[in-house]
């Protein structure tokens, strides 16, 4: 599944399934240009692993929730390769903070982040698509836009918005020959480095707050015994952004290893 001269830009890509997915990009001859805001040893080592597998990357910084940085982004990538032909949205905080806990600061943020830092990134990136005659977008969203939480009720909400978010998108732009499709993956394994352990968003004494309480059990089942990698997710994305895919927009796909079916 070749992806030669097609332009990616994948936000979130220093770190975890942005990493994986940016790297796999690479590995099937996308140019990708590696979006971070804080991890930028991550986003340096990404690049690093695109250029070991023979594919061409582009490191820039934004702040997604932020509409003229957004706007920079893709003015940058596009300058630089020539085009953009792929976004995936990928960027996203987490902040596992309960429900009688969460602070409006806090709700902003998540919010401006994992919603309006898609929604923003898809109508910044539309016009370069129409320029090349369409485009692939996709919406890395959560099992849990079906599936409530039990750690974070605002990243819950977030992905139940990003779901519609890539339902209406692919109605709107269906007619640039712009497909959208999210996935929506279970239990991922990460390694240690996140973007939290960079900068941390949690303040000292919220991060003295979380460590008072004890540590969440692992209680979902796997069928397939194992939980999710990257790199799972970057194949699902390299086929969804691939001429194999240009039938299908406005779906879901649940890459959990069958841990909902239990």
């Amino acid at each position: 599944m070749s992806l030669g001269g097609k332009i990616a830009v994948v936000t979130g890509a220093g770190t975890g399934i942005g990493q994986g997915i940016a790297v796999e990009l690479g590995k099937r001859g996308a140019k990708v240009a590696v979006h971070y805001n804080r991890s930028d040893a991550g986003a340096k080592e990404t690049a690093e692993r695109i250029a070991a597998a023979g594919g061409e990357a582009f490191i820039v910084q934004a702040d997604v929730s932020n509409r003229p940085e957004i706007e920079r982004l893709m003015e940058q990538v596009a300058r630089h390769f020539g085009g953009i032909d792929i976004l995936v949205n990928n960027a996203a905080l987490q902040l596992n903070v309960p429900f009688l806990e969460y602070t409006g600061h806090q709700f902003d943020r998540m919010m401006d982040t994992n919603l309006k830092g898609y929604w923003r990134c898809m109508q910044a990136v539309v016009p370069y698509m129409k320029e090349r005659g369409g485009g692939r977008i996709v919406i890395i969203s959560s099992v849990h836009a079906k599936r409530a939480t039990d750690f974070d009720p605002v990243y819950g909400m977030t992905k139940g918005g990003i779901r519609m978010l890539g339902r209406e998108g692919a109605i709107e732009l269906a007619k640039y020959n712009i497909t959208v499709n999210m996935i929506e993956p279970g239990a991922v394994t990460v390694g240690r480095q996140s973007a939290r352990d960079a900068r941390p968003f949690h303040t000292p004494e919220e991060k003295e707050k979380l460590k008072s309480r004890p540590p969440r059990p692992l209680t979902a089942k796997f069928p397939l015994g194992r939980v999710g990698l990257p790199s799972d997710v970057g194949s699902l994305v390299c086929y969804l952004v691939s001429g194999e895919a240009e039938f299908m927009t406005g779906s879901a796909f649940r890459l959990d290893g069958g841990s909902m079916l239990l």
